[in-house]
């Protein structure tokens, strides 16, 4: 009895390390998703008043905890049932990947004509504010679940072939990870010119504290920037990488090509046939109407 039993925890070791070894490889696959989920929830958490933005980022955190419990059953299933389902919904999101990397990269290329501002002088009120503040909470939920499903499905995609057991471990911990990953170093992000604000304050205005505290200050607006740049770049790796590993006939084009180079010139082509198809579709349907 106690061998057996001492067999089964012995079991449960290796299964945990197994579990602990693949979530490593299946986050790093995730990587690139996270660097845009990062750079897209640094956006939207930021340009509230200061003592609403760590309540907002908590409204954020807790939506996107729901949003997995939701998308985590759902994923579990068609890797059960319909196998074939989770490779089909990855190269559908590996699409929606390349052309909203595609997209950012044309955009900044072909810039889009903006429309000049009003400004208006009137202070909202309170129940204005809350409402605003609701809005941008739901559109930043919105966004978080269409980024985990493609999370969740990337993560999936690793362990297809494993066991239901060890694929529900392996992506229930990476969603966990990505999530308090994501949003604690947005938390810190947003609150990094408070901070900057507060060490300029205890300098008096002066010295190291000050000049550290305006680098701070004036990095926050860069930082957000930086990460949306590295997002675009990560989006095209990732798309690239799931079309050249889940379509065979992509298996052998540019071999000769260094892998990361080889993903991005992929990812950028099937994205750029993406936004090409989504902007003659908005042509055709806008000349009808």
């Amino acid at each position: 009895m106690a061998s057996g039993f001492f067999a089964l925890l012995d079991d449960i070791g290796a299964l945990m390390d197994d579990v602990a070894a693949m979530s490593k490889i299946t986050t790093k696959k995730t990587a690139g998703i996270l660097g845009d989920d990062l750079a897209v929830n640094a956006e939207k958490a930021s340009g509230f008043v200061s003592s609403r933005e760590l309540p907002v980022l908590w409204a954020i955190t807790k939506g996107s905890f729901l949003n997995k419990l939701i998308i985590l059953p759902v994923a579990f299933l068609l890797s059960a049932f319909l196998p074939w389902a989770v490779t089909l919904i990855l190269i559908l999101g590996g699409v929606y990947l390349a052309f909203e990397g595609a997209e950012k990269v044309y955009g900044f290329f072909v810039p889009h004509k903006k429309s000049p501002a009003v400004v208006t002088m009137e202070t909202p009120s309170k129940s204005e504010v809350l409402e605003m503040e609701k809005k941008k909470i739901k559109s930043a939920i919105l966004t978080d679940f269409i980024l985990s499903v493609e999370i969740v499905i990337i993560a999936l995609g690793t362990v297809v072939g494993e066991s239901i057991l060890f694929q529900v471990l392996v992506v229930s911990v990476v969603a966990v990870i990505a999530t308090i990953g994501v949003y604690g170093i947005v938390a810190l992000i947003v609150r990094m010119d408070d901070f900057g604000l507060r060490l300029i304050q205890l300098g008096n205005g002066k010295g190291i504290l000050k000049a550290l505290g305006n680098f701070l200050v004036q990095a926050l607006p860069k930082v957000i920037k930086s990460l949306s740049v590295i997002g675009t770049l990560a989006l095209l790796l990732v798309s690239g990488g799931i079309f050249v590993h889940n379509l065979e006939f992509l298996h052998h084009v540019l071999e000769s090509w260094p892998g990361m180079l080889r993903d991005f010139v992929v990812g950028l082509v099937v994205g750029f046939v993406a936004v090409f198809v989504v902007k003659a579709f908005k042509v055709v349907f806008k000349s009808k109407g």
